[in-house]
């Protein structure tokens, strides 16, 4: 039986389009959160807290909670943020024309990363709660490092018994160093990856120039002082 009222219709700019620039706003409000978290983690690492993300992000502490519950959170969504990066490196280094020239370029410029990132390298290495961060790394940048190891090896020009699944650790082992030696001389890393590249080539007629002198007495003492500190705070 009919009750004579009309159906309401939704009056132009309603609910639902009042949605959309809210949706906006919070998406606006998590990227300016992620991007300060990644320049304060550059900057300080990540023994940073939440406070001092949203200060930088110019936004509430209770505004990054309602992105982000915990840190940990944050820093899972931050590491899908820089593992897409790395692998867009990875793969401009697939692009080159000579495949040892790709590799020697992609180790380079993700150690570059590093040196301008006091966070990445904890990021990348850090435990995670979430299984779904391993599985991103795996799906996206394992790929891509494989294959890079593989043409290089494939052209004779790397050693046959290296595969792509040692390149995070050989990030991590001149990342030490890049810490390391980070106050006293930041461009040491560079002397120790062309050693390792030298041993990284299938033949060794010659062995590469290194780009940067050996710390003198002084600079190893300040280094491992500076160092000892570091892993006490």
């Amino acid at each position: 039986m009919s009750t004579g009222a009309e159906p309401s219709t939704p009056a132009p700019g309603g609910a639902a389009e009042a949605e959309r620039p809210l949706r906006r706003d919070a998406e606006r409000n998590r990227r300016r959160i992620l991007d300060a978290a990644a320049a304060v983690f550059a900057e300080r690492g990540l023994g940073v807290t939440m406070d001092d993300i949203a200060q930088h992000a110019g936004v509430g502490v209770g505004t990054v909670y309602r992105r982000f519950s915990d840190k940990a959170e944050l820093i899972d969504a931050l590491f899908v943020d820089r593992m897409e990066a790395l692998a867009a490196i990875a793969e401009q280094g697939l692009a080159h024309d000579d495949p040892w020239e790709g590799l020697v370029w992609f180790l380079e410029q993700a150690l570059v990363e590093q040196a301008s990132d006091r966070g990445l390298k904890e990021l990348l290495f850090a435990a995670s709660p979430d299984p779904c961060r391993v599985d991103h790394a795996r799906d996206r940048m394992a790929p891509v490092v494989i294959a890079l190891f593989d043409r290089a090896r494939a052209s004779g020009q790397l050693r046959h018994d290296v595969r792509g699944v040692d390149a995070p650790v050989l990030q991590l082992m001149l990342g030490t160093v890049l810490d390391f030696a980070r106050e006293v001389e930041p461009e040491l890393w560079r002397r120790f990856l062309a050693i390792v590249l030298d041993g990284l080539r299938a033949r060794r007629d010659e062995v590469t120039p290194l780009p940067v002198p050996p710390l003198d007495a002084e600079q190893l003492a300040r280094a491992m002082a500076t160092s000892s500190t570091a892993r006490r705070r």
